[in-house]
């Protein structure tokens, strides 16, 4: 099976290349897939450490780091040939961005009917959020705050009113966002003007800038939990001030590992089903601010990933 893949080749520089559309016994047409916009970013700029190279590597992926490399994990598609009860049904797979590919049915989520497929690219991006509204272990009506109103951000601070039932205030130094965040059931605050007494902050900005605010703003014995993740750049990290004498905590989440709390309950197919399944909400189609067709990346997705680029979420869509 021959498909068309983006390969980023060079600083900057993204391809289109044939190649084989990998082994499993279904064989998934793709209807779109999703750009995880920071790590995507470093990966254009050849900026994942190489003590990163292999905890890195994507289920599918192609090539090596820094280049020349096929990468991506957060593709939507429909069952053309495979067994029941996937054959025909629309699934989510951590695959690259390609025109299809071949998977077997346990690297395959079946989506819901009213998950549409562009909001399906979400998936990926809506399981991070998940695994740290986990590793926070929230109580009703905690003082939350996030820190960066990007797509992670957006999705945590949804999750952290709706799910755990938490007063939510989403902060970002885009004064525009507060119309997410009003569109998304939450309060806003420029990142300036973020009181101190939150219970826990999620910090989504990956800036330094970013972290200082959000231990800035922790209450006493307040639980920052950092998301962001920087690359190979250093980063400041402000432990002066207040943060001993505040009994502040600084706990990094990743969802490469199950949250602590679920790990008894949940594998990792059993929390992106549940990420899946909470999609369903209609308003968070306001996240994807952008679309781009899958032959026109070459040209159009260096600026999409360039650092200050506008914009949310970007879904590729491949018709």
């Amino acid at each position: 099976m021959s498909v068309q893949a983006l390969w980023y080749i060079g600083n900057g520089e993204v391809a289109l290349r044939c190649g084989e559309g990998g082994d499993g016994a279904c064989h998934v047409r793709t209807r779109a897939s999703g750009i995880s916009r920071g790590t995507e970013r470093l990966i254009l700029r050849g900026a994942v450490p190489q003590s990163e190279w292999e905890r890195m590597r994507a289920p599918r992926q192609e090539g090596s780091f820094p280049f020349p490399v096929k990468y991506g994990y957060a593709a939507v598609g429909q069952v053309e040939a495979g067994p029941e009860p996937y054959l025909g049904a629309q699934v989510f797979c951590l695959a690259p961005h390609q025109t299809s590919f071949r998977a077997d049915p346990g690297a395959l989520t079946i989506i819901p009917e009213d998950v549409p497929p562009r909001r399906a690219t979400l998936a990926a991006n809506m399981e991070t959020a998940l695994n740290a509204v986990w590793d926070a272990d929230l109580t009703p009506n905690s003082r939350v705050a996030v820190v960066g109103a990007g797509l992670v951000g957006c999705l945590t601070a949804y999750l952290a009113r709706t799910y755990a039932g938490c007063n939510v205030t989403l902060s970002d130094t885009i004064a525009s966002r507060a119309e997410i965040a009003t569109e998304l059931g939450v309060s806003f605050c420029n990142a300036a003007a973020l009181a101190d007494h939150f219970d826990v902050i999620f910090h989504c900005s990956a800036t330094a800038a970013g972290l200082e605010t959000a231990l800035n703003s922790a209450a006493f014995e307040g639980l920052v939990v950092e998301m962001s993740w920087y690359g190979s750049a250093p980063v400041p990290v402000p432990l002066g001030a207040a943060f001993h004498s505040q009994r502040l905590r600084l706990h990094a989440s990743q969802v490469g590992h199950v949250a602590p709390s679920r790990r008894e309950s949940h594998d990792h197919a059993a929390r992106l089903r549940e990420a899946v399944a909470l999609l369903g909400e209609p308003r968070l189609d306001a996240l994807i601010t952008d679309t781009v067709r899958f032959s026109d990346l070459p040209a159009r997705l260096p600026s999409l990933l360039a650092p200050g680029a506008p914009g949310i979420a970007t879904v590729i869509t491949y018709d």
